[in-house]
């Protein structure tokens, strides 16, 4: 009896491996189809974003909490975008560091008092500044609450009916804004669109654009340009067309202004206020027959700074994780309801399956097939065919990213970053993922315990942010 039921442990381990590759495998092909579609589309339109003079207005929100290594550079991004109409507002979150004495100096902040609307709640606003030298931008000075409390702050003070959520630690490329608006031109339905993220380490920056990507020194930045990729380019596409894309990162997502004040704003109480906006946009929508679209492109590119050291990316994984623990939770009722849709149907349960439960069964997985191979209960056999589907399916994936993004943006131009991205690939999967699942393990302990959670502060080399 007890033999038997150690074979269908080792078999669900090895089975479940095999569906959450396959599954993102599944994915990929999804993604492939729509990326190539978009390629074919992006080429009958040029190279250039297209301008058509009817585009809507934006206002820019950019909340900051220390950040003084990167600000600079990151609002000089903001203020040179290729768009017709816009405003930057940043909120200052209570920084501690120089952050506001550094937009002060380098923008010629004056103060400029201004009743705020108090459509969706936040903690209270200190001052109000603007600039003398770009008419579009303004700073927010407030009490410290986070960054959804922030963001609040900024939907309270915008002065459009679209706005661009974007972290302070990230650069646009020029044409971003100009290409993540298409969707709300095409498709009078659409409420949110979110671009691809990219890793800003390694690369050549100036004046707040950056020149020419290149490739970190750091074994653990470069790692992050594969997961990035995999989880970006060739996770959310495929999700698009379903209409069921449950997150749009925070770094980079433009938002229909009255829906999201609708819902409520953004949440301060959880740490993943970018997803669990989204699926509670779907939830609101959804039960109440409202049409709607949320779209992911793959174009608009948002550039950021990662983690180098291993304390401060493995609270970010930990807190990333929370926050979809969070997201998920709160909106289960999504999940199978009759109006749940794709989002409901399908989306909910392939998170909730293999990202909010899959670092458990996971880590579980690990230490029962080769811990079981060490004292003898598991075979070699079994163990083999477990790595296969864990580590050799998840090299597939990897590569599949990376040929993916040969053939379409080669965004890397030199053929030695590409090989080196290619050895990242394979070398992920041998340590690199499996430290992933510890600290997401982590992460659902603190969801599980509810312990407090911060916005917190991100270690940062600012190299970059000083060019």
């Amino acid at each position: 009896m007890t033999i038997d039921w150690l074979w269908w442990l080792q078999l669900g381990f090895i089975l479940y491996f095999f569906l959450l590759n396959g599954m993102y495998l599944l994915l990929n092909m999804l993604s492939m189809v729509s990326l190539m579609g978009y390629i074919r589309q992006r080429a009958e339109t040029g190279e250039i974003a297209p301008y058509l003079g009817v585009e809507p207005p934006v206002s820019v929100l950019m909340p900051a909490y220390n950040e003084q290594a990167t600000i600079r550079t990151s609002v000089r991004s903001m203020l040179q975008l290729q768009y017709p109409e816009f405003e930057v507002v940043v909120i200052n979150d209570g920084s501690k560091d120089d952050t506001l004495a550094v937009l002060i100096d380098e923008f010629e902040l004056v103060p400029h008092p201004e009743p705020l609307r108090q459509a969706v709640q936040h903690q209270p606003v200190l001052a109000i500044y603007r600039s003398r030298r770009y008419a579009n931008l303004r700073v927010i000075d407030k009490a410290n609450g986070g960054k959804a409390d922030a963001l609040n702050a900024g939907i309270n003070a915008a002065r459009h009916g679209l706005f661009c959520g974007v972290d302070a630690d990230s650069i646009l490329q020029r044409d971003s804004l100009l290409r993540v608006v298409q969707p709300f031109l095409e498709d009078e339905r659409t409420i949110a669109a979110g671009g691809t993220v990219r890793i800003a380490n390694g690369s050549e920056v100036r004046g707040g654009f950056l020149i020419r990507a290149g490739l970190p020194r750091n074994w653990l930045a470069r790692f992050q340009i594969v997961e990035y990729l995999r989880a970006f380019l060739f996770g959310r596409l495929g999700w698009s067309p379903m209409n069921a894309v449950l997150i749009i990162s925070g770094a980079f997502g433009l938002f229909d202004r009255e829906r999201v004040m609708a819902v409520g704003g953004y949440r301060t109480d959880t740490v993943g206020e970018d997803m669990e906006l989204v699926v509670r946009l779907h939830r609101y929508h959804r039960e109440r027959r409202i049409p709607y679209r949320i779209r992911y492109l793959p174009d608009p590119i948002c550039w950021t700074e990662c983690p180098e050291d291993l304390g401060t990316l493995g609270r970010q994984r930990s807190r990333w994780q929370r926050g979809l623990a969070e997201s998920l939770g709160r909106h289960a009722r999504l999940a199978f309801s009759l109006r749940g849709g794709t989002p409901g149907w399908l989306a909910w349960p392939f998170m909730a399956l293999f990202e909010w439960l899959g670092p458990l069964i996971e880590l579980v997985g690990y230490g029962f097939m080769i811990g079981g191979f060490v004292l003898g209960v598991v075979s070699y056999a079994a163990l083999t065919a477990f790595l296969l589907v864990a580590i050799g399916m998840g090299i597939l994936l990897s590569v599949n990213g990376l040929l993916l993004e040969t053939m379409s943006f080669r965004v890397y131009e030199r053929r030695r970053d590409m090989l080196r991205l290619f050895l990242m690939a394979v070398l992920e999967n041998f340590g690199y993922r499996q430290l992933n699942t510890l600290w997401r393990c982590r992460g659902l302990w603190q969801w599980f315990s509810r312990r407090k959670h911060h916005w917190g502060a991100m270690r940062r080399s600012g190299q970059w942010g000083q060019s």
